[in-house]
């Protein structure tokens, strides 16, 4: 692969297999995929008390209009990777107002595994269990691959980097469950510096600062360059590219070991204020991009649906690398994407999504829309209720 150069930013194509040897042998210490069986939400948003069976469907539509309590849905399956959630809400903004103010969501697995998120009332975090014992979150995000595309990704390539960072990351994660501690850690260290640079504080405390900095970073600067490079092996239409200070010196050889080295001495370099803000760059700088290859062009100057088909593509290419490398399946959230594809594009998606052991949740406002997916039920949701399951592909439509 070749690196592509827009004008203004460099968009440093990662090789992938070339620079980091990655190898496609599936974990055998790894479960095979897990994908819901049975959804249940008590006092989550809307939601009194609401449960869904599939039915064995690997698609599943809910249909309803404004408010109905669709978005709702899947982000709390979101929730069920042990991550915060599609729309990253504090946790009391999430239970239901006529509730106790806690909220729960329990998956059943067709695997016999059962997860669930829970929040109580007065709590300052989510909580999880597993089985019905009590896991961490990070237990979660190593059962449960889930990734999403919801209305605030249609802008992703055009918006802050922040936000493709986020994106990339989430994506990262369903590899390396712990790379979203990582991430997070490296924002609390970074706090932590900053706030020690405006106390004054001595030498000692910013080299111990500086020392755990620079491991963090290059770690999750090295997930990020090893997930860019592994899923450009499945994308052919487009190429993802990450750049970052850290990422450059990975990308061009740099070890580990070297990398982080050189991090702090960058860190040691630059301790001071500007005004009274920390000037630094790292990996809470970096960015991701996607590359156009038909086009020749990156996929944020491409029109707003050949940025939509790059997500489609993306996503496509994760699930089938995830499968490929891991054996998992994985679970899709679309919340309204799909619904705006015309009528071949919709059924494309799902039915490409259907042959690489997928599981679709997606919402919509019209089931006509959604007519032609395969192996699919048409779930009716009302003001927080789940009013009727529809299987449109059976002669007999009946409702449950």
């Amino acid at each position: 692969m070749q690196a592509h150069v827009n004008g203004q930013v460099a968009e440093w194509l990662c090789r992938g297999l070339q620079i980091l040897g990655c190898r496609f042998d599936s974990d055998p210490g790894l479960q095979k995929s897990i994908m819901i069986k049975i959804l249940t939400l008590t006092d989550f948003r809307n939601h009194k008390t609401s449960r869904i069976d599939t039915h064995d469907a690997k698609n599943i539509i809910i249909i309803g209009e404004n408010g109905a309590g669709k978005t709702a849905i899947l982000e709390a399956i979101s929730m069920l990777s042990g991550d915060k959630g599609m729309r990253g809400d504090d946790m009391s903004d999430i239970a239901c107002f006529t509730g106790n103010g806690g909220f729960s969501v329990f998956g059943e697995t067709y695997n016999d595994d059962s997860v669930c998120v829970y929040f109580n009332p007065g709590d300052n975090n989510r909580h999880a269990k597993l089985n019905n014992d009590p896991a961490t979150l990070t237990d979660l995000g190593k059962l449960l691959r889930i990734v999403w595309i919801s209305p605030r990704e249609d802008r992703l390539f055009v918006d802050s980097a922040a936000e493709r960072r986020a994106f990339f990351d989430r994506l990262a994660s369903n590899f390396d469950a712990n790379h979203s501690g990582r991430t997070a850690k490296l924002s609390k260290l970074l706090s932590e510096r900053a706030f020690a640079l405006k106390s004054g504080a001595d030498s000692k405390w910013l080299d111990a600062l500086d020392n755990q900095l620079a491991a963090v970073a290059v770690a999750v600067a090295a997930t990020r360059v090893q997930y860019a490079g592994e899923i450009n092996y499945f994308l052919n239409r487009f190429s993802v590219s990450v750049d970052g200070i850290i990422e450059k010196m990975i990308i061009s050889g740099d070890p580990a070991a070297v990398a982080e080295r050189k991090y702090r001495e960058y860190l040691s370099q630059n301790r001071e204020l500007v005004g009274d803000k920390m000037v630094l760059n790292g990996p809470h700088k970096s960015d991701f991009g996607m590359f156009n290859n038909e086009l020749n062009l990156p996929v944020r100057l491409t029109s707003t649906g050949q940025q939509k088909s790059a997500l489609f593509d993306l996503i496509l290419a994760h699930t089938n690398l995830l499968h490929t490398k891991t054996k998992h399946n994985c679970i899709v959230l679309f919340d309204e994407a799909a619904a705006h594809l015309d009528k071949n594009a919709r059924a494309q998606i799902f039915g490409a999504l259907n042959e690489n052991h997928t599981q679709v949740w997606a919402t919509g406002l019209d089931k006509n829309s959604f007519i032609d997916v395969p192996n699919a039920i048409i779930v009716t949701c009302h003001n927080g209720e789940i009013r009727s399951i529809l299987y449109p592909k059976e002669e007999n439509n009946g409702e449950n």
